[in-house]
C-alpha cells in the first residue's frame, strides 16, 4: 500500500498531468506550443505580489495571483501581436523575459526581508510536488474541475478556434472572446501545477502529453483523451520514481516521463511513428 505522502504527491501531480494535458491539446493544435511557456514565466510576479499585498502563502491565494499576471501576459502578446509588426514568437519572448525579470526582482525583494514567513517562495520556481499536501490537491482538483468544464462546455466554440478561426467568425462566433475564454482556462491549468513542477519545467507539461497524443490520431475528442491520460501517466509514474529513488526531485522526473512518452509515441504510433514509416518504406523496396 502506498503510504500518505505519496498517495498524495501521485494524486497531485495525476491532476496536474490530466488538466495540463487537456489544455495543451488547443495550444498545440493551433501552433501556440510556446504560450505555455510564456504564461508559466509570467505567472511568478503574481506570486510574488500576491505574498506582498496578502503575506499569506495559501496555495489558493498564490494561484490567483499567479493566474492574473498570467492572464495580463497572455492579453499583452495578443495586443502586441495585433497592433505592432511583431510577430507572435517575437511578442512571447518580450512578454515572458519581462514578467519573468519582474518576477524575479519581487522575489529577491522578498527574501531580503527579515520575515521568516516568505521562506518557501522560491520553490515555484523549479517545483516541490514532494511537499504537496491535501489541501493543495484539494485546490488542484477543484480549478482543474472548472478548466475541464469549461473545455466541456464550449467544446464546439474551442474546435472552430483551433480549426478554422475564420469560418467560426463567418459564422457569427465571438472569436476573440473565445481565445480570451480558452487563454483564461488554459492559465488555470498552468497556476495549478507552479507548485508541483515550477514556472521553468510547467510550460513541458502543457506540451508533452499533446504533442505525443498527436502522434497517435487525428480526431480531436481521442486526441484530448490520450493527451489526459499521458499527462496523468507522467504524473503518476514521477511521483513512484521519485519516492523509490533517493535524491531524485519529483517535479523534473515527472516531466522526463512525460518526455519518455512523446518518445515512444514518436518511434511507435501507427502512420506517424518512425518505426511504422520505416518498416512501410521496406515495405515498398
Amino acid at each position: 500500500m502506498l503510504d500518505y505522502t505519496l498517495r498524495t504527491v501521485a494524486m497531485g501531480a495525476a491532476t496536474l498531468g490530466a488538466v495540463s494535458g487537456a489544455l495543451g491539446v488547443y495550444a498545440v493544435l493551433r501552433g501556440q506550443s510556446l504560450i505555455g511557456d510564456a504564461m508559466s514565466h509570467a505567472a511568478l510576479p503574481g506570486i510574488a505580489v500576491a505574498y506582498l499585498v496578502t503575506q499569506s502563502k495559501l496555495p489558493l491565494v498564490l494561484m490567483a495571483g499567479a493566474a492574473g499576471t498570467g492572464w495580463l501576459a497572455t492579453l499583452a502578446v495578443m495586443a502586441i501581436v495585433r497592433r505592432s509588426r511583431v510577430k507572435y514568437d517575437g511578442a512571447l519572448a518580450l512578454v515572458l523575459s519581462v514578467f519573468f525579470g519582474i518576477g524575479l526582482v519581487l522575489l529577491t525583494y522578498i527574501q531580503g526581508q527579515p520575515d521568516a514567513g516568505q521562506a518557501g517562495l522560491d520553490t515555484f520556481l523549479f517545483g516541490q510536488a514532494a511537499a504537496l499536501i491535501t489541501s493543495d490537491v484539494i485546490t488542484m482538483a477543484g480549478l482543474g474541475a472548472v478548466a475541464l468544464a469549461g473545455v466541456g462546455l464550449f467544446w464546439k466554440e474551442f474546435k472552430l478556434l483551433a480549426f478554422d478561426e475564420a469560418f467560426g467568425k463567418s459564422l457569427g462566433f465571438p472569436m476573440r472572446a473565445i481565445d480570451v475564454g480558452l487563454t483564461t482556462l488554459t492559465v488555470i491549468a498552468i497556476v495549478i501545477g507552479l507548485q508541483a513542477v515550477g514556472v521553468v519545467l510547467m510550460s513541458a507539461m502543457i506540451v508533452a502529453p499533446a504533442a505525443a497524443a498527436r502522434q497517435w490520431t487525428d480526431r480531436l475528442g481521442v486526441m484530448m483523451g490520450l493527451s489526459t491520460a499521458f499527462g496523468a501517466m507522467a504524473g503518476v509514474a514521477g511521483a513512484l520514481l521519485s519516492s523509490a529513488t533517493a535524491n531524485l526531485p519529483t517535479g523534473p522526473t515527472i516531466v522526463l516521463c512525460a518526455t519518455v512518452i512523446v518518445a515512444v509515441s514518436m518511434l511507435l504510433a501507427p502512420h506517424r511513428g518512425l518505426v511504422f514509416r520505416w518498416y512501410r518504406r521496406r515495405q515498398r523496396v
